[in-house]
C-alpha cells in the first residue's frame, strides 16, 4: 500500500483567484507548522509544486524526509485571465458560475479546466508511484490539485469534491492499494 499525504501550503491572504501566480506563503504560524511536522511520517519521501508557496511550506517540514525536486505538474488550476481577480470584478460573472457550477470542459479565459488539472496532478501521482512504490509521500500542493485527488478517492464528481474544504496546512490522506485510492482522512489540521 502506498499513502500519499496532501498538504495544502501555508496562506497567502490573498483575496481573490490565485491559480499560478508565485504569491508567497505566510509561514509565521511556526506552532501549527511543527504540529503538522509532527503528525506526518518522518520515513517520507517530500514533493511540492514548483510555486513559491508550496516549495517554502514544503521547506518548512522537511525535517530529516528526503526531498524530492519540484513538480511543476502539482501546480493549482490555472486561471488564466481570472488570475488575481476577486470573484465580484470577473467581467462575465455567468462564465465564472457555470465554470464552479459545472467544472469539467470549461475553461477559464486563456486558462485550464477541471479536467486539465485532474490529468495534469494525475500524472504526477502516477509518476510518483511508479518511482516509488510502497512508499509514504508527503505531496505538498494546492487546494485545486487536491480536491483532484479527493474526487478520485471518493468515485464522485468534481462538483461533490467542491463540497470538501481543503484549509492551509490541512492533511488529505489517501491509501493506494490494488482497488484503486481510498480517503483515510480529509482536511485534518493537526
Amino acid at each position: 500500500m502506498s499513502r500519499i499525504f496532501w498538504v495544502r501550503h501555508g496562506p497567502t491572504h490573498a483575496k481573490s483567484m490565485v491559480g499560478w501566480s508565485n504569491l508567497p506563503a505566510d509561514l509565521s504560524d511556526t506552532a501549527q507548522l511543527a504540529r503538522l511536522d509532527a503528525h506526518l511520517p518522518k520515513d517520507a519521501l517530500i514533493v511540492s509544486s514548483d510555486l513559491k508557496r508550496a516549495t517554502a511550506t514544503a521547506d518548512a517540514i522537511t525535517g530529516h524526509r528526503t526531498r524530492l525536486p519540484h513538480d511543476r505538474d502539482l501546480r493549482e488550476i490555472h486561471f488564466g485571465a481570472w488570475e488575481l481577480k476577486a470573484f465580484d470584478t470577473v467581467p462575465n460573472p455567468d462564465h465564472l458560475r457555470a465554470f464552479w457550477d459545472n467544472p469539467g470542459d470549461l475553461c477559464a479565459p486563456e486558462g485550464e479546466s477541471w479536467n486539465q488539472i485532474t490529468a495534469r496532478v494525475n500524472r504526477a501521482v502516477s509518476r510518483l508511484r511508479m518511482a516509488h512504490p510502497g512508499r509514504d509521500i508527503i505531496a505538498v500542493a494546492h487546494f485545486g490539485a487536491i480536491l483532484t485527488q479527493v474526487q478520485q478517492a471518493l468515485g464522485v464528481t468534481a462538483y461533490e469534491a467542491f463540497a470538501h474544504r481543503i484549509e492551509n496546512l490541512s492533511v488529505t490522506e489517501l491509501h493506494w492499494q490494488d482497488d484503486g485510492w481510498r480517503a483515510a482522512t480529509i482536511n485534518h489540521l493537526p
